[in-house]
């Protein structure tokens, strides 16, 4: 559960990148463990966008054939970004789908 509003706000604004950069910038966000939670959560999505982002780039020749499933998988980094805030608003430590339990694995 959040200790309070600046860690909720500090976890909510991770997934929109803002409080990343607010979390390694204040001391108290760092000791913060529900905060740090989802900007591990953040980090892990953050890295996952550019890696898919790169992949439809480089495949988006062959589903450009696909034209709709190409469409449909341009989305998942965002529903991954919802899924994630409204985890953050509803004081949720889930892991995000498929992604989330490589954030266990960062140390910071």
């Amino acid at each position: 559960m959040a200790k309070d509003s600046n860690s909720q706000l500090c976890a909510i604004l991770s997934y929109l990148l803002i409080g990343i950069i607010w979390y390694f910038a204040d001391e108290k966000m760092k000791k913060d463990s529900y905060a740090k939670y989802h900007v591990k959560q953040a980090v892990v999505l953050l890295i996952f966008s550019i890696i898919w982002g790169v992949a439809l780039s480089i495949f988006s020749m062959a589903l450009i054939l696909l034209w709709p499933l190409w469409m449909l998988l341009n989305y998942v980094p965002l529903i991954l970004v919802i899924i994630g805030i409204l985890n953050a608003v509803n004081s949720k430590e889930k892991e995000l789908p498929v992604i989330g339990g490589y954030a266990s694995k960062l140390t910071f």
